[in-house]
């Protein structure tokens, strides 16, 4: 029994998509993205992220400041259907799956200073991750696991009615980042920008699976030399991991007249993850099957290179649209390993059909000096694929509705109020080797989010 239960490394790591952009990316660093969504034409203090090469074409001098906090909540379900659940649960072998994830508040500062044709530049938001995500019933490739090998290493003489599986995972993931960087208008139409952001990643999971027979059974597993004759199998585990890197950004905006093009490209930030591992307790389960959560060992995760294009339109001197264009390129952004079907491993990017496609909208409408109103719409497409789809790591294609306004509370104040809410669709997995277990399964994945924003700006 000593070996009886496979654990693969990576079923203990459980991702945080961003709540708005791609996987380790998050778009939504002000409220107005939220509230317009299309800001990459945009020539105001939110460009310090969305367009920074536009800042030069403010029409003031001096300081700008904008202070922003969100509220993001999240649900992820799987609802799996394993042939073993049916005769643990006599039911139809169906079960839901319920993972929660909050950050009640994500803060972002931008800042700039305009003198003549020269711009400098600062931010500091979660670019990436920022809450925690709780499986408190653990997850559906645990429970399979653990009953399709005891019932494989007993022969059939426990089987899943007679014991129970208690498990839970816990997880947080932040990605700092401080930006940094000048923007120089050329000429009346033409401005650039040079830049960097320092990412700085720290995260953890804390989890535990314990499969103990019934009662009914302890005989069992005196039999089977079990150390209490209850205790199948253990795993008690905590670990942090750490992690920086570095994003270099160029950047052009052109302004002709009633017409603004916004274009930035961020590069690739190599990033690997450090291992601080505080406990690993194991009962009958390999350590080797837990190597990679080693304290010390590191995992690539690398932020992929981005490209944004927008093209912004005055209609009238009330009313502006804008449209946009989003690719990042995560088939070139190292990721840990996966395990395909045929056993062989590979790194999770090559399982892509393609980098991650973004397409944005959006309006605003003065109503008065003082009021803004807005409304956008995104549409995420990532190219995934069923090796790509874990448990603890998947996402789906969505479209995303943003609205709010701006409310000018005198010449210097103002302040941007929000709300995003996305739709996922559901993705079905299908496989004939459920987590490992040699029977056929399905897993249905599928999300829910929504994000509130508040932005406090100020000009001097």
């Amino acid at each position: 029994m000593k070996k009886f239960l496979f654990i693969s490394a990576a079923t203990l790591c459980i991702s945080f998509p961003s709540f708005a952009g791609d996987y380790l990316t998050n778009t939504n660093q002000n409220a107005a993205f939220l509230r317009m969504i299309a800001r990459g034409a945009s020539i105001d203090i939110d460009g310090v992220y969305s367009n920074p090469a536009g800042l030069s074409f403010l029409s003031h001098e001096g300081f700008y400041l904008s202070l922003t906090g969100q509220s993001a909540y999240q649900t992820r379900e799987i609802d799996a259907n394993f042939p073993l659940f049916k005769q643990a649960d006599g039911t139809n072998g169906s079960r839901l799956y319920k993972g929660t994830a909050s950050a009640p508040f994500i803060p972002s500062f931008q800042g700039l200073y305009k003198k003549d044709n020269w711009v400098i530049s600062a931010s500091f938001a979660i670019t990436g991750g920022g809450g925690k995500a709780s499986f408190s019933n653990g997850l559906p490739m645990f429970d399979a696991l653990a009953m399709g090998m005891i019932t494989k290493q007993t022969d059939g003489q426990v089987t899943p009615q007679m014991y129970d599986i208690n498990t839970s995972m816990d997880g947080k993931q932040y990605i700092y980042g401080v930006q940094l960087g000048l923007s120089y208008k050329i000429n009346d139409w033409l401005s650039v920008f040079a830049g960097g952001r320092m990412n700085y990643f720290t995260g953890g999971y804390e989890g535990y699976l314990k499969t103990e027979l019934k009662n009914d059974y302890t005989q069992i597993g005196q039999m089977m030399g079990l150390p209490d004759g209850k205790t199948l199998a253990s795993i008690d585990l905590d670990c942090k991991q750490t992690g920086w890197g570095i994003t270099p950004i160029i950047g052009a905006d052109l302004k002709f007249n009633k017409l603004n093009i916004g274009l930035k490209y961020e590069f690739k930030a190599n990033l690997n993850l450090e291992n601080i591992t505080e406990k690993m307790d194991l009962i009958n389960v390999d350590r080797k099957y837990l190597a990679d959560y080693e304290d010390g060992v590191n995992t690539p995760s690398d932020i992929p290179s981005m490209f944004s294009a927008a093209i912004g339109y005055e209609i009238l001197p009330t009313l502006r649209a804008s449209v946009e264009y989003h690719f990042f390129d995560d088939k070139h952004a190292g990721m840990a390993n996966v395990t395909l079907p045929d056993g062989t491993s590979v790194a999770k990017q090559k399982t892509l059909k393609h980098g991650t496609h973004e397409y944005l909208a959006g309006m605003e409408w003065d109503i008065t000096k003082r009021l803004t109103v807005s409304g956008g719409f995104q549409k995420t497409n990532y190219g995934l694929s069923n090796d790509f789809q874990t448990d603890t790591s998947f996402s789906c294609d969505s479209y995303s509705l943003g609205f709010g306004a701006r409310v000018n509370l005198t010449q210097a104040w103002s302040i941007d109020v929000a709300y995003f809410w996305t739709h996922y669709n559901k993705y079905t997995k299908e496989t004939d080797s459920y987590n490992g277990t040699g029977l056929k399964g399905t897993d249905i994945y599928n999300r829910t989010n929504k994000v509130f924003g508040l932005s406090l700006n100020y000009k001097f």
